[in-house]
């Protein structure tokens, strides 16, 4: 198991220009063991047969639709939806003064 000390801590948090008081050193630090004891885990996976990646996208293609033009809504149903118009236009409350 890696052991980082308060004091290595605050010398990366004072690498990153960061202000930590003891007991966000203390969790940090904790965290920190734990980040490191995952990479060493991941250390130990066989990946021999894995083919390296550019790009965790490689290999995928265009995924969207083509457009295709289609009929919009009637204009007098969406106007029928206002609860006021003023003419050809939806009316609404003011909210610039």
């Amino acid at each position: 198991m890696a052991d980082i000390t308060r004091e290595e801590v605050r010398r990366i948090a004072a690498l990153a220009r960061l202000g930590l008081d003891p007991a966000e050193e203390e969790r940090l630090a904790g965290q920190m063991v734990r980040i490191v004891e995952a990479m060493a885990q991941l250390r130990r996976v066989d990946a021999g047969n894995a083919e390296p990646l550019t790009h965790v996208l490689a290999g995928l293609g265009n995924v969207t639709r083509p457009d295709e033009p289609r009929p919009g809504t009637d204009r007098e149903a969406l106007m029928a939806a206002a609860p006021d118009r003023s003419g050809p236009f939806w009316r609404v409350p003011r909210v610039i003064d």
